[in-house]
């Protein structure tokens, strides 16, 4: 378990440095094994740091930020941010989306540890979402564009359900979990009325068209291997690459 005694803020810092390294060389390498073995490590520094009690403790409003994730536009946007808001949800931030001229742009609001992670995390999964959605092909370019779609959200459900999973299972290992949730029930109190803030109204936005189910099923299958385990998250290449 990694030492928060000292500074929390520079434990964060380096607990990044650490997931990001993992992540690339998850990504970076052919052999499945390595893989896996660098985004387990990676998901359990990710989890383990998120919910430290140190770390919880030393949450100050000064820290909220805002950042601006481009999510593109077309009849898949919907679904990257199905995946982007997962991830946010999962560790504390909260997730919204506004449609401008050159497409749609997503707005992550949170702790900076916790924004640099969803960043993290979302880089590298929606690369993997995306390399398998395109190796899926039907018989009209219409009905590969449905499938497609449908798969996306499939893989973005299968990845939030893993994280809440993960999450789920650190509150239950924390020596005292009756801290620990009203802390991040009132960390995401915070953050909402940061958000508000900063954007102003936020309104519901309208229901997506309904998902093919075949093609939503499949995506949840690409985003868990029959291995994985849901009293943790088996992460990257439980989700496989790209």
């Amino acid at each position: 378990m990694d030492d928060h005694t000292g500074d929390p803020r520079a434990a964060d810092e380096a607990v990044i440095a650490k997931v990001r390294k993992l992540l690339a060389m998850a990504e970076g390498t052919d052999n499945t094994a390595e893989a896996d073995a660098f985004s387990r490590k990676a998901a359990d520094l990710i989890v383990r740091h998120r919910l430290s009690p140190e770390a919880l403790a030393a949450v100050d409003p000064s820290e909220l930020v805002m950042r601006e994730i481009d999510i593109g536009r077309g009849a898949y946007v919907r679904a990257r941010f199905h995946l982007l808001s997962g991830i946010a949800g999962a560790h504390g931030c909260f997730a919204t989306f506004a449609t401008r001229m050159h497409g749609t742009v997503a707005h992550i609001s949170g702790h900076r540890r916790d924004v640099s992670t969803v960043e993290v995390l979302y880089s590298s999964l929606h690369q993997q979402m995306a390399a398998r959605a395109a190796g899926q092909r039907r018989a009209t370019a219409a009905a590969t564009q449905r499938f497609r779609r449908s798969f996306m959200f499939g893989f973005a459900d299968e990845v939030a359900v893993m994280l809440a999973s993960a999450q789920e299972a650190a509150i239950a290992e924390h020596p005292d979990p009756g801290t620990v949730l009203p802390a991040l029930l009132a960390q995401a109190e915070r953050v909402r009325t940061f958000a508000g803030e900063r954007l102003g109204r936020i309104v519901t936005a309208r229901p997506v068209a309904p998902a093919v189910r075949d093609g939503f099923v499949a995506g949840r299958r690409a985003a868990a291997d029959a291995d994985i385990g849901r009293a943790r998250l088996r992460s990257v290449p439980a989700i496989d690459r790209r």
